[in-house]
This record gives structure tokens, sequence and C-alpha cells, in this order.
């Protein structure tokens, strides 16, 4: 057995050391909650206290109005699946982004006014459209199909839906993108339909990929100068929405993010990832060195980074923000894990220690690698490492890596090695921190039928299962 209730170090190789709130702190400082969260809800556990959401929010919505600019910040709801998270939103007097009916359908129950809901689902049903137009949300409109579809709709309740457009943008020095239509197109579709008096067009809406302030910058001033056009059609538009990939850091060391690169890049005998993993790596030295990992550490973000974005040029002697301003318009935008950041963390239990076959040390966990993933290669924040007194015998030190549950040879939890300085405990719990945004729900799967995580969310200091398990 564990002789004391601590916890212990474990490192990456090359450390990547992850930001946390307060309240993790304190959690992880003691093992024996850590332990009963797990004993009590299974291994993987979520564990999400929404209180930073507000405070994050409010660094976006202050920096906008230091440029005389109206903000408007949107909760991606599909950031994180828990209730608590559209509790939270509405408290906090933000708006939600809905990308399915159950969201919609969730949000309206929990009191959410449609008023304050826009509908950006990359594919829209029927139901979802009628609820929308029922509640009084804004439908982001993607392509002529659902113009066609939402102008049926609008004969058959005659009613005028609220709907924006959403931009693709034309200019060539952009990554092309499946989401929206051309300026060009949509006022070709739009003549085409007919829509005067069927539709209220009260926004332009788009979606980037990445985390570029200049590239959103390049759009806004596209969308000012169709907001124009469109004026002149005849057309009210109230709000210009710049969609989400609000940047945030899950690191606060630069040099810990640019040293595991840099030594990356000089591993010519695969030492630092699993089988010589190169992560996508393709510019050892820029901020985002590879494209299919996540940009853990950035430069700017939340607040600072769209100051950069309202600062930046518009036309002769202006700005982004001016051109807005001036205009009386609404910017919005639609944050997920930036918003989320320092929400949750993610618990899972270590049930095996071995080697594999020619000697790679591996410790199991009781989870699977879609529970602590979004879209990027790997999740790349040091766990945190809990030692409860239930624990068993640590082995001795080692270096090795986190496999989980998957019947697959590449059932990699972090596919960056560790080092277990004080060794590997069956019992010992990992803790994964800031997951709260996307990392927890995005990509999670019951392959195998294993169920899915529980999802506890603190309420009046407690820590209680939230609702949206129920529903599950």
């Amino acid at each position: 057995m564990a002789d004391s209730t601590t916890t212990v170090s474990v490192t990456g190789v090359s450390p990547l050391t992850g930001r946390t709130e307060e309240w993790m702190e304190q959690l992880l400082a003691d093992p024996e909650q850590v332990a009963g969260l797990v004993s009590e809800h299974g291994s993987p556990v979520n564990v999400l206290d929404f209180a930073p959401l507000a405070r994050n929010a409010r660094e976006l919505i202050d920096a906008a109005a230091e440029a005389d600019v109206r903000l408007g910040v949107y909760v991606a709801r599909k950031a994180n699946k828990a209730l608590g998270l559209v509790r939270s939103a509405r408290d906090a007097g933000l708006g939600l982004d809905v990308a399915s009916h159950a969201e919609l359908r969730q949000c309206l129950e929990l009191d959410v006014p449609g008023s304050a809901i826009i509908v950006t689902a990359a594919v829209k049903s029927r139901p979802l459209l009628e609820e929308a137009m029922g509640a009084g949300a804004v439908i982001s409109l993607d392509n002529g199909d659902e113009l066609e579809d939402v102008l049926e709709l609008a004969r058959e309740r005659d009613e005028a839906p609220r709907v924006a457009l959403r931009l693709a943008s034309s200019d060539p020095d952009l990554r092309p993108t499946r989401f929206g239509l051309t300026a060009a197109a949509w006022d070709a579709a739009l003549a085409d339909a007919g829509v005067a008096g069927r539709l209220r067009i009260e926004g332009v809406h788009f979606h980037l990929d990445g985390y570029s302030a200049a590239d959103r910058a390049t759009v806004l001033r596209e969308a000012l100068a169709w907001v124009d056009r469109l004026r002149e059609g005849g057309h009210d538009i109230s709000f210009i929405d710049m969609g989400g990939g609000v940047p945030m850091r899950y690191l606060d060391d630069a040099a810990e993010w640019r040293a595991f690169w840099e030594r990356l890049e000089g591993d010519a005998a695969g030492s630092l990832t699993w089988r010589g993993d190169r992560l996508g790596m393709v510019d050892p030295g820029a901020d985002r060195p590879s494209p299919t990992v996540y940009p853990y550490w950035q430069r700017t973000v939340r607040g600072e980074w769209l100051r950069e974005v309202l600062q930046a040029p518009a036309g002769e002697r202006s700005t982004i923000a001016r051109e807005i301003s001036e205009r009386g318009l609404e910017l919005r935008c639609e944050p997920g894990r930036s918003v989320l950041d320092g929400c949750g963390l993610t618990l899972a239990e270590v049930v095996f220690r071995k080697a594999t076959s020619d000697g790679v040390p591996i410790v199991g966990l009781h989870m699977n690698r879609t529970q602590v993933r979004s879209t990027s290669t790997d999740f790349m924040v040091d766990p945190r490492w809990v030692r409860p007194a239930s624990a068993g015998e640590p082995s001795p030190a080692f270096e090795g890596f986190l496999v989980g549950a998957y019947c697959v040879e590449d059932e990699l939890i972090l596919r960056r090695k560790l080092r277990f300085a004080e060794g590997a405990a069956r019992g010992d719990i990992a803790a994964f921190v800031n997951t709260g945004g996307y990392l927890m729900h995005i990509l999670e799967s019951a392959s195998h039928q294993i169920p899915l995580a529980a999802t506890v969310v603190r309420e009046d200091g407690e820590w209680v299962r939230d609702g949206i398990d129920a529903l599950a």
C-alpha cells in the first residue's frame, strides 16, 4: 500500500506544464476527495467548475468595449455537453451557439430565450429549423439548399424567420473553406429566390479555420463591405458574427513549448514519442509547429488577441473597430475552449503496469483516448498524478507511456513519453487538467460498449452529477 497520501511527480520527458485554476489545485491537493470522485462515478470522470466562464467572456467583452465595439458572446454549446454550461452561460448573460436539435432544445428547456441563440449546425434537419423559427433564434444559413428549406417553412408558417448568411471569403490568400458561400454567390441566390419580405436577414456570419487575428481582420473587411451592399438592398443588418477560434493557452511557459518541438526535431532515436511519432511537425520554430496539433501555447489570447483584430486597418486611416462602430453593428463571436479555459479536468485510474513485447514500459488507464482528445493529434499537457492512500505499492522510477481501453495497438492516451520519477502504482489517479473545452466530449466514444465518462459539476460547493448523463 502507498505509505502516504500525496501527489507525485509525473512529467513529460520534455515537460509541458499545464495551466491550472485555484479550484483544480485545491481538488488535486486532496487525494482522498479525488479517489472518492473516481470511486463514486467510475473512471474516467469529468469534473467541472464553470466559475471561470463568466470571467473569460468578460475579458473579451471588455477588450471590445475599449474600442467602442459592442460584443455579443455566444458560447459554443458543442464545446462541452454538460447542462451546467448552459446554465452558467445563461446566468452570465451570454448567448448560446447550438450545433444540433438536441442542443437547441436543451437551451430552450433551461430558459435561454430564443433571441439569445444562434443555430450554426453544419447539417440542419427540418425539426431543428422548425423549433429554431418558433423560438425566434437566428439561423445561420450555409448554402442555397438551406435557404430553400427555410423559405419553404416561412411560406408554410406565414412568418419571416431570423437568419444570418454564412460568408465564405473570396480572398485568394486564405485557405479554402467548405462553410458558407461567397458574397457574390449569396447575392445571386437571394435574387433568384426573391427573399424580399420573406426573411429577416439580420447578420453576416463566417467561420475560419485556425486562430489568426490577421485572417479574421481580412474577412471582417470583406463582411463590412458586403453589409453595406445588403443594407442598400433593403436588409436590416445588425451584426457580424466571426464565429469561433478565439485562442487560449494551456501552457504558461513558452520556453517549454518551444523546447519540446526543438527536441523532437533532433530526436533521431525517437525517444520523446511513441514509436518516434513526429506529431505532424513542420516548423519547430513556429508558434504552431504542427498543423495537426492545437497550439497549446500562443503568443496572444482572448482579450489581447481581440484587440489585434479590432485595431487592424480598414481603409485609409481607419480600423476594423471604427468601421464596425460607425455602422452601428454588433460584433459577435462563438468561443468554445477559450471561455471554458480553467473549467474542467478529467480523472482516470491506473489499472496495470507492464511492458510491450519489445520492452517499452506502459501504464494502463481505465479510459480510452477519445476521452481526452479533440481533433488534435495529441493532448500536449502533462498529467498531474495523485496517489491516494488506497493505491498499491509503486514501481521503481521509469519512463513510459499511457495506454487505454481500446483493443488496438495504437491506443495511446498521450503519444509523448512521460517520466515517472516516483514510479506508478495500481490505484494511482491521472488528472488531465483543463479539458473542459472540447477535450472531454467532442470525440468521446462508447466503443466496446464501455460506458461514457460520468460528468460531475460543482454546485453550491458540492460535486453533483450533471443532468446530461441522465438524458444520455
